[in-house]
């Protein structure tokens, strides 16, 4: 079976609007986007199709904090259901809420999502999901299988310290729904996540876990650049060819 690789557009930055056709350009036809309106589904269908482009996954807003958040997070499933996406990547945050009562609502989320066949899947963002440990305990706390994570190669450094991918990604593995390709230098709070292959996460190892529990995707890229650089949208369409490129020459998409 062949990986699923998809392009999050924030990997453009600034540069988004000609996201579509640089993707088309050089063969990556996945896209990860974020959750249109209802009314606007038919309009972002027609987008994708003329670029001969599919969305994998969208993102949208997840608000658990907000009493209602179960009914708000209807429209997201209902978007991601016309336009035919199974994943939806979303980031959480319980805050000072108890715990519980974030679970409950993540879970009746899950509910709402599993007649659809819809898997919602948290970001490796604080404070529900940013590292292994924290992630099993909000899964366990949730208990329902349309609630998963969506595991970030990069953001695993950027949260924690002493920490790897892969040896994360391997204790979190039976709950992982999603994944995000994201280099990065390994260093605690650096915002430095390079072309996929400049920095320290073990990409072929990563895929190598995910294959062996029978994952292959989506796993959209998310190239967020380097704190401080100045980069033209030539630069950001280089270090996307560069990435491609590189999961190429690993085996990893062809």
């Amino acid at each position: 079976m062949k990986n699923i690789i998809a392009c999050n557009l924030n990997s453009y930055g600034k540069f988004r609007e000609g996201a579509y056709s640089h993707l088309a350009k050089i063969g990556l036809t996945n896209v990860e986007i974020g959750a249109p309106a209802l009314e606007e589904v038919d309009n972002a269908l027609a987008e994708l199709a003329a670029h001969g482009l599919t969305a994998t996954s969208i993102a949208a807003p997840c608000n658990v904090q907000d009493e209602n958040v179960v009914s708000d997070f209807q429209a997201c499933l209902d978007a991601a259901h016309r336009i035919g996406v199974k994943v939806i990547f979303t980031s959480a945050h319980a805050g000072e809420y108890n715990r519980n009562t974030i679970y409950e609502r993540l879970r009746r989320i899950g509910e709402n999502a599993a007649p659809l066949g819809i898997k919602v899947c948290l970001e490796t963002h604080l404070d529900l999901a940013h590292n292994a440990e924290v992630a099993l305990e909000t899964m366990q706390g949730v208990d329902h299988p349309n609630i998963c994570i969506n595991f970030d190669t990069g953001n695993i450094y950027f949260y924690n310290r002493n920490v790897t991918a892969i040896g994360e990604l391997r204790r979190i593995i039976d709950y992982v729904g999603a994944v995000h390709l994201k280099d990065t230098n390994g260093e605690y709070q650096t915002w430095h996540f390079p072309a996929l292959g400049e920095g320290v996460v073990d990409f072929k190892e990563v895929f190598q876990i995910l294959n062996d529990a029978d994952f292959y995707g989506p796993c959209a890229m998310e190239l967020e650049g380097i704190d401080g650089e100045e980069i033209d949208e030539a630069g950001v369409h280089t270090r996307m060819e560069k990435s491609v490129a590189y999961l190429q020459g690993i085996g990893i998409m062809d």
